[in-house]
């Protein structure tokens, strides 16, 4: 048997209230100055001020860099790492979901490494490890500060450069679910969908393994059981500590196994059209899902057990998981077509063959043709 790579932060801090020993930690790692990577709505409204609190009770300085964007650009990752040099940091600290916590990840492989961002697209291609990260997560669902994995959008190809690095992986996450109360229902679907296509992308990847197979199976289990609640009732600390937990054992286990083509195509929605990335995957979820079911039965059996189906053939165990990942994105309101992102003329040819090309796609139980890819984008079209 092959030998196995698990990569996971060397600190993860977890539950609420554990934003309040960010500073402690850090000081205790020997931090002095960092740079805070996040965006202007997390500084707004107070989010951001809970973790940089902590950093100046233990008497370490911070530089403030808010210009982050849903999909973060290689020119705002140039210009972090800019300030990140101009101020003499010695480590970073992200504070949000997928978007800061990518770009801070690209700023600290620059940091040690140099070059331009554009360098590393593909897998692992730095030579050092990144400037130490402290990510601080506020949504349940990129896992971002968890992974080996980064995505940059290159502004000047409308690209979305997927990084795969074991040297990108952060020195310490934090998963506060206190952080998390109030989020926008609408964020808080399509992020916990994003845990959701993470965990049966990773359940079917070619990269899948038994330990990965039990985190996503619990995830799932989690997602169908939770993730409406915290939709419905921000408040609900329960549903948002337990979206946390689902949140922290997918990434773990999608950043050791791999993921598949939701991931391949939902990357191209977003880089040429700016979309949402966890509206996308939970768009294509089922759609992809059903082209790839007829290639991991195995695997659509145990997500329908857990779900609670038994005693049927693989055509309806299929249906079934299919069923419930539809009723889910209807009943959290996830859109069904990319004219309600305001989509309406999609360049399905170019889609398709940025998609082909895409690392996810290497993942997939099964490699698909230019035209069934094709085929499965059209579906998100009325």
């Amino acid at each position: 048997m092959a030998t196995r790579f698990f990569y996971s932060p060397q600190i993860n801090l977890l539950g609420a209230g554990c934003v309040q020993e960010v500073g402690a930690q850090m000081k205790a790692l020997g931090f002095k100055k960092a740079l805070v990577v996040t965006d202007k709505i997390l500084v707004q409204n107070g989010i951001v001020a809970k973790v940089t609190d902590t950093l100046v009770k233990k008497n370490i300085t911070f530089v403030l860099y808010d210009e982050i964007s849903p999909n973060p650009t290689c020119a705002q990752v140039h210009k972090g790492f800019d300030l990140l040099t101009e101020h003499g940091c010695d480590c970073i600290v992200t504070v949000g979901g997928g978007s800061p916590q990518d770009a801070g990840s690209a700023m600290g492989i620059l940091a040690t490494n140099g070059g331009n961002i554009r360098d590393y697209e593909g897998i692992h291609k730095s030579a050092k490890p990144g400037m130490p990260t402290i990510a601080v997560n506020t949504t349940a669902g990129t896992s971002a500060e968890l992974t080996i994995n980064y995505v940059i959008t290159d502004e000047d190809r409308a690209v979305k450069m997927v990084m795969v690095d074991k040297n990108s992986i952060a020195t310490m996450s934090v998963s506060d679910p206190e952080l998390m109360i109030g989020k926008p229902a609408d964020l808080t679907a399509a992020t916990g969908m994003d845990t959701l296509t993470h965990a049966i992308e990773c359940l079917l990847t070619k990269g899948a393994y038994a330990v990965s197979d039990c985190m996503a199976l619990e995830c799932v289990k989690i997602v169908f059981k939770y993730l409406p609640t915290a939709v419905k009732d921000g408040t609900n600390l329960e549903a948002r500590e337990q979206m946390t937990y689902a949140n922290f054992l997918i990434g773990l286990a999608f950043s050791n196994a791999g993921l598949g083509y939701v991931h391949s195509m939902a990357h191209q929605l977003g880089g040429i059209y700016d979309l949402p990335h966890g509206v996308c995957n939970a768009m294509l979820l089922p759609i992809v899902t059903k082209a790839n079911a007829a290639y991991a039965p195995d695997k659509i059996r145990l997500i329908a057990a857990v779900l609670g189906a038994n005693a049927m053939s693989d055509a309806e165990y299929a249906d079934f998981v299919l069923n419930k990942i539809k009723s889910l994105s209807e009943e959290i309101g996830i859109p069904k077509t990319l004219d309600e992102l305001g989509i309406t003329n999609p360049d399905f040819d170019r889609l398709a063959e940025s998609a082909l090309k895409d690392v996810c796609t290497g993942g997939n139980p099964f490699q698909p043709t230019k035209e069934q890819t094709i085929a499965m984008y059209k579906a998100l079209v009325k």
